[in-house]
């Protein structure tokens, strides 16, 4: 796979990196070098253009003021919706979960508009925030194995008929509306509540990433001691009573 080559966009690392989610980048590119593949990564400012020629979009998580303004930005600016017009992978966590929905609410407690990417609404909760660890099944048709991951949220998300949930939960809030589902995704955008980084949790989520923006079935093995190890440790973690 050496003579392929990938382009990795990091939107808004000024504004939307909570809770590490810039691990969730850091993966994604040594798991594709790993492979022999050229990496070009390209993080993008708020105060810069969205490129729309990228193969993975990454964007995580953020405090509500943040998440506004990256908002406001990304309409404006409009390049992640061409990127996503053109075949782009995207994948969000969190505040950028939300933002690619059709609506949220913001800091100011109005009704924000989001990029319409994923078909979600995103409202607020009344009750107790959604924190602490999480199992959840991933939807069977992407082939992937038990998600781990944290959440911390106040937010409730709701899909409509396009998106599917990324995951049903094991236990832990998820999407927060008492259907057991977590995140969404519609074609080859993707939303999930779950930090950690998620993928150093979850590494076959990058690798699922990776083969989509290759149009592969499969890729090379990698060593996956360590992140297998890490699995292990947070799912026994999570698994045990209170």
């Amino acid at each position: 796979m050496s003579d392929s080559s990938l382009r990795l966009v990091w939107v808004y690392p000024d504004l939307l990196s909570t809770y590490g989610d810039q691990g969730n980048v850091l993966v994604v590119e040594r798991r594709a070098r790993q492979r022999g593949l050229d990496v070009q990564r390209v993080d993008v400012r708020s105060d810069q253009p969205i490129p729309t020629s990228g193969d993975i979009y990454l964007i995580g998580g953020g405090e509500d003021r943040p998440q506004r303004l990256a908002a406001e930005r990304l309409r404006r600016d409009g390049g992640l919706n061409r990127a996503a017009e053109n075949g782009a992978i995207i994948f969000s966590v969190c505040a950028g979960y939300q933002i690619l929905g059709h609506e949220f609410i913001n800091d100011l407690g109005e009704r924000e508009p989001g990029l319409g990417l994923i078909d979600v609404i995103s409202t607020r909760g009344e009750g107790e925030r959604c924190v602490g660890d999480v199992l959840a099944d991933i939807d069977p048709r992407l082939g992937l194995p038990q998600l781990t991951g944290f959440e911390n949220h106040q937010g409730i998300t709701h899909l409509g008929p396009t998106a599917r949930p990324f995951a049903r939960t094991v236990f832990g809030k998820g999407n927060g509306t008492g259907d057991g589902t977590e995140g969404a995704y519609n074609d080859t955008v993707f939303g999930t509540y779950m930090h950690g980084p998620v993928m150093a949790r979850n590494p076959q989520i990058a690798d699922l990433l990776l083969k989509l923006a290759l149009d592969v079935n499969a890729l090379p093995p990698t060593d996956d001691r360590w992140y297998e190890a890490l699995r292990a440790e947070r799912i026994a973690a999570a698994s045990q009573p209170a």
